[in-house]
């Protein structure tokens, strides 16, 4: 009687973009957010008040806060505060702009905050790469920035 053999196929590992990546030590924290801060304020002078960037594990989160846009005469007398509160608050709104995943060195995958379902949603940059720079990922997210 014959023997049956089988071929095994070799294991192919293939990388996730949006799953998994490299603790982000303080050092390069620090580095990230200098490089967003100074291409922000180079490209986007004017279009926000503040930045909020942000760091937990592998990811980084981008914020901005705008100068909120209020007709004449809102909000109305029935509402429990005066105008000047209600723009108050909405200057303390964050403006989620995206989420970056840190791989090493100028690693670093994207996901776009969606408000239509209120959550970051995995993308490409806008070369068409998985892969990009902290500069080119608030570059997708800064659509939110323009009026």
């Amino acid at each position: 009687m014959a023997k049956k053999t089988t071929k095994r196929k070799a294991a192919v590992w293939a990388v996730d973009p949006h799953t998994g990546g490299i603790k982000i030590l303080p050092l390069v924290q620090e580095q990230t957010r200098q490089r967003i801060e100074a291409y922000a304020r180079q490209h986007y002078a004017g279009r926000f008040l503040r930045l909020d960037i942000r760091f937990r594990g592998p990811c980084c989160y981008i914020d901005a806060y705008r100068e909120p846009v209020v007709p004449p005469g809102w909000p109305p007398n029935d509402w429990n505060m005066t105008r000047q509160e209600y723009l108050e608050r909405l200057r303390n709104t964050p403006v989620h702009l995206c989420r970056l995943r840190y791989f090493g060195q100028d690693r670093w995958s994207l996901a776009f905050y969606t408000y239509s379902n209120e959550k970051y949603m995995p993308c490409t940059f806008r070369n068409g790469s998985f892969w990009g720079t902290p500069e080119e990922g608030f570059e997708v997210g800064a659509t939110y920035l323009y009026d």
